[in-house]
């Protein structure tokens, strides 16, 4: 069988700000015409029909952490593939909890199944349902198309958080998901195709309150500590994504990382392929 070239599609690249041109964090690893999502931020189905994937075929996620703005989507994802004809349960993976929300997801739309499968609607019994399997790090899942392997990372106070490694079709692509610098991904990285990672500015976050740079401090990565990740990784190509600017503009966010960094860089949009 012939195989595709794998592609990554940066379906959301947003933070929890209410920024129109951007989605919730979301990517598609898209292997042989298969998908793999990795987080459900808000408007996942919508980006990814924008992507030319069509919402029945959204079957296989992957979550890094359970904070809202990586999960908001969740109910999309598993609500509206059903409704455009998925027959198939989702299949979800991600840390401990993530069984508890898909559970009080469904509970909580119980009314809606009832009256899709009952109220005379076309509809079929099992493309709601969803198949939860909660990981720990090291390969999660492997089929014809990718193997994945689950990075246990540092964000915060978050007992469980996750990147994620596939390897498809000659290609490597490593997502960092919400992390503090982490050798974990560097050494999962070590030349791989494609680096996404979260970055925040330094000088944004050096106009916000003592508490916001704590936090930030203990959950996420600057631009100048992304500069150092990158260059002991050696990505074909590093990808900014999930960008905190803080009020910088996405230019000087990109110059303070390059300044640290070498290689090979974009800053991603919503809906850019690698």
């Amino acid at each position: 069988m012939l195989m595709l070239a794998a592609q990554v599609i940066l379906l959301g690249t947003g933070t929890p700000q209410a920024d129109p041109d951007r989605s919730g964090p979301a990517v598609a690893i898209v292997a042989n015409g298969a998908a793999y999502i990795v987080d459900f931020g808000p408007g996942v189905v919508r980006r990814a029909a924008a992507a030319k994937i069509e919402p029945k075929n959204l079957k296989i996620a992957f979550s890094t952490h359970l904070h809202s703005d990586h999960t908001l989507g969740l109910a999309d994802l598993i609500f509206s593939p059903w409704v455009l004809e998925r027959t198939e349960p989702l299949q979800l993976y991600g840390p401990r909890g993530l069984r508890a929300m898909a559970d009080h997801i469904e509970k909580a739309y119980a009314q809606d199944i009832q009256i899709r499968l009952h109220g005379g609607q076309p509809s079929n019994p099992t493309g709601y349902k969803v198949v939860v399997h909660e990981i720990r790090e090291g390969e999660v899942y492997r089929d014809a198309n990718v193997r994945v392997t689950a990075i246990r990372v540092a964000h915060g106070d978050w007992r469980d958080a996750f990147g994620y490694r596939f390897d498809t079709g000659g290609r490597s692509f490593v997502i960092s998901g919400d992390t503090a610098p982490s050798d974990a991904v560097v050494d999962a990285c070590h030349g791989c195709d494609v680096l996404m990672h979260e970055v925040y500015s330094e000088s944004g976050l050096a106009r916000r309150t003592p508490e916001w740079q704590r936090y930030f401090a203990r959950y996420h990565t600057s631009s100048k500590q992304l500069g150092e990740i990158a260059t002991k990784a050696r990505p074909g190509v590093l990808v900014l994504y999930h960008q905190m600017n803080s009020g910088t503009s996405d230019e000087d966010l990109f110059k303070e990382v390059q300044r640290g960094y070498a290689g090979k860089m974009v800053s991603a949009r919503d809906l850019d392929v690698f």
